[in-house]
């Protein structure tokens, strides 16, 4: 058992001293990413509750409830930096911290738990896991983006967006919930998906 309020004090609290002498992007950023470790533990108490209140079992909780609820809360930051700075740059810079934090603190927690003897599942942690949190989060502010440019920024569109990251995130929990072959696409997918966005997001920038 571990208690993960505690961890989440330990990290935070370095991080929200040096609020006190950072500026600019560099606050938004660390304050970002906060939020997305908040989001994680309380999304980690909603997705328990549900677990038991729904009787379904641990695999089906990861891919049928977790990704909707994980990806509804990773929405409310970002959508609260959208508004407090509504340039098109601030759509993806909060977004990666957000997933950053998000999955920074899921991944100490599971370390925690589990134990860091295995390189394998380390690499596995960090390369797949933590990216596609920060894939799916990346791909909703994108979207934003290309929904601004085209003037359909509005309710239906961040709709849209946030069914696009909860597929993403459910199409990944359900390929690594099984061993074999679908577990190795659904590790390489956050990572190829993650060069294709980068792409994206520079031809976007270099058109705006």
């Amino acid at each position: 058992m571990i208690y993960a309020e505690n961890i989440l004090i330990c990290i935070a609290v370095p991080l929200i001293i040096s609020l006190l002498f950072i500026h600019g992007e560099a606050r938004r950023f660390v304050s970002a990413f906060l939020l997305g470790m908040m989001m994680c533990l309380i999304s980690a108490y909603i997705d328990g509750f549900l677990e038991l209140a729904t009787g379904m079992g641990a695999d089906d909780t990861s891919v049928f409830l977790a990704p909707v609820m994980e990806e509804l809360l990773k929405l409310m930051p970002l959508l609260l930096f959208i508004f407090l700075f509504p340039l098109e740059q601030s759509f993806v810079m909060p977004a990666a911290a957000i997933g950053a934090g998000f999955a920074t603190f899921e991944n100490c927690c599971y370390i925690l738990t589990s134990g860091a003897g295995n390189l394998t599942y380390i690499l596995i942690r960090g390369l797949a896991v933590g990216v596609m949190h920060i894939v799916s989060i990346l791909a909703l502010s994108i979207w934003f983006m290309i929904a601004r440019r085209l003037r359909i920024f509005s309710l239906p569109a961040v709709a849209v967006g946030l069914s696009i990251a909860m597929i993403f995130h459910a199409l990944y929990n359900l390929l690594v919930s099984e061993p074999g072959w679908s577990t190795e696409v659904g590790f390489a997918m956050p990572l190829v998906v993650s060069v294709l966005l980068y792409h994206l997001y520079r031809g976007l920038m270099k058109k705006s």
